[in-house]
């Protein structure tokens, strides 16, 4: 996988180096609100981390990055194969002292780029849950389109889930006009 630069951020391919930076973001429950409503544990995260790094092998130029604002963690961005040939899941999940700072949207665009022009995949889309604007928002500013609300049903449904989920999208040729 490339280092990824944007003017601000330099987007390194995940490591076991990065595990520490990882165990920080997942420990504040504001930043997992809207995927798991709470903190993990060092366990949990340990074993997403050891998931992402082997799907990250699979994948070529797909995967998992860890971002930094010059020294700083500046958040652990995601493209990760979809369901369908030349497709990937755009995420990104941001310590929250760097909320509404535009990492996350420079950080995507980075990685639409990297997808599209270095990859060759012809979607890349991004799902959330539907009262998470923030994360929506971001979506808009990288040139995202709505594409549907969905109703997946969940065992322990965090508040909110009852609004349901939405995806967004973009294509290859979305973003050649672009």
């Amino acid at each position: 996988m490339s280092v990824l630069y944007t003017p601000r951020l330099v987007l390194h391919p995940l490591t076991d180096a990065h595990i520490e930076c990882e165990v920080e973001l997942d420990a504040d429950p504001e930043v997992l609100r809207f995927l798991y409503g709470r903190a993990r544990s060092r366990d949990e995260v340990l074993a997403s981390h050891a998931a992402r790094m082997e799907e990250g092998r699979r994948a070529e130029g797909l995967g998992y990055w860890a971002a930094f604002l010059g020294d700083a963690f500046a958040g652990l961005m995601m493209l990760p194969p979809g369901p369908d040939p030349g497709s990937a899941e755009l995420g990104y999940r941001i310590p929250r002292a760097l909320w509404r700072q535009g990492i996350a949207s420079e950080a995507s665009r980075a990685l639409i780029r990297h997808g599209f022009e270095k990859v060759g995949l012809r979607r890349i889309f991004a799902q959330t849950m539907a009262v998470n604007e923030g994360s929506q928002a971001v979506m808009r500013a990288v040139g995202m389109r709505y594409v549907r609300t969905f109703h997946p049903a969940f065992d322990d449904p965090l508040p909110g889930s009852e609004l349901g989920e939405v995806e967004y999208e973009i294509t290859a040729d979305e973003w050649a006009g672009s």
